[in-house]
């Protein structure tokens, strides 16, 4: 990308930033053509270096140590009008060993809520009928700088749960244990918030589990898909999975497939497990073969497509309501249910950027579902 930019302009100024850029510095400054690296805090202040925007010979690095960078800098989305993302936090303090994000994003850190639900109701002026909550730990939402929590995200949903302008919230990602009952019963009962969980699971083995120095065993998890299902029936339940971790034995795997496979989530995001330097999992034995981590996430793949397609299914012959997006895509359009189920009706019959109440008929060839107005 650098290289492209100089050949439509040599006299280009490349500033290079993001995650990368905090923990590679030194290693970008010395691509031919980037000129300034900005590390995770200094991004935010990117005004303050354009001063001077001659080429350098060698990038100048501006980068402060991940520990002290505790500046928070809100953000939304734009420029789509059925839904919008609003971050309200930033950072992690959960340093499971796979992970390099508390490395280069830095300590939980959030908005405030009188902040937060200021941008919501600009958002609501643009039209926008969706906000998605978004940040690195959602969960983990309340620490400012003095690391005291003022506001549990429990207490943020309910405050956004009364903001008349927005018809719909949805949570991004929760992890398991930051998914609190009090948070599951708001959702059953609110009008606002969707059905719609996105859990991250990683491991069907404990052994897996400790060793990703993740903060819950498989047990808890279940807990949690058998919380909200039994206040929720018809809520969508998505579950992040990683494979070959390091040790994962052929038995670790299937425990993780029997596990998903009797759960009742709806829908898997695999990743195939990929080494971060300066990670503890990095340096961990027992590294999987890629073509054996390959085949792991091409089963999963397969058993999520079961699973969603299973899902769907339960859900034939139910009422939704279903937000429709702008774009016309060959006489269709196209949007989701509050409980994430992808529909499609002729343009004709719906109105873009419109919530209506549908009832769900069919599942097509493509796994998209076929529904009828109300």
């Amino acid at each position: 990308m650098i290289s492209i930019a100089l050949k439509k302009n040599s006299k280009a100024f490349i500033i290079a930033i993001g995650c990368y850029a905090q923990v590679h510095s030194q290693e970008l400054a010395y691509i031919e053509g980037v000129d300034l690296v900005l590390g995770a805090e200094e991004k935010f202040k990117i005004k303050d270096y354009l001063q001077d925007l001659s080429k350098k010979d060698v990038g100048e690095v501006y980068s402060c140590d991940i520990e002290y960078v505790d500046l928070y800098v809100d953000s939304y989305s734009r420029g789509d009008r059925t839904r919008a993302f609003l971050k309200i936090q930033e950072g992690c303090d959960f340093p499971c060993s796979y992970c390099s994000i508390p490395l280069t994003r830095g300590k939980s850190r959030s908005d405030r809520m009188q902040n937060i639900l200021k941008n919501a109701k600009e958002i609501a002026k643009s039209g926008v009928k969706e906000i998605i909550l978004t940040g690195i730990n959602v969960g983990d939402y309340g620490k400012f700088e003095n690391k005291k929590p003022t506001h549990t995200f429990f207490e943020l949903m309910e405050s956004l749960d009364k903001v008349e302008q927005i018809r719909r919230f949805r949570i991004s990602s929760i992890e398991p244990n930051l998914l609190s009952d009090e948070i599951i019963r708001l959702v059953a009962k609110s009008k606002k918030f969707v059905p719609h969980f996105h859990i991250p699971f990683q491991s069907g083995s404990n052994n897996i589990l400790r060793n990703m120095r993740r903060r819950y065993l498989r047990e808890l998890y279940a807990e949690k898909v058998e919380k909200i299902k039994s206040f929720i029936p018809e809520a969508c339940i998505g579950a992040d999975v990683i494979v070959g971790f390091p040790g994962e034995s052929n038995e670790h795997f299937m425990k993780t497939f029997h596990y998903l496979n009797k759960m009742d989530v709806s829908y898997l995001h695999i990743f195939t497990f990929s080494e971060r330097e300066n990670t503890e999992a990095f340096r961990m034995f027992g590294l999987i073969p890629q073509h054996i981590r390959h085949k792991r996430n091409q089963i999963l793949r397969s058993l999520s497509e079961i699973k969603r397609h299973k899902f769907y299914h339960s859900q034939i012959g139910t009422e939704h309501t279903v937000l429709f997006e702008d774009e016309n895509r060959e006489g269709f359009l196209y949007g989701f249910t509050d409980n994430y189920i992808r529909v499609k009706i002729p343009c004709n019959e719906a109105i873009p950027n419109s919530l209506q109440n549908v009832k769900l008929k069919t599942i097509d060839t493509n796994g998209i579902m076929l529904i009828e107005k109300i």
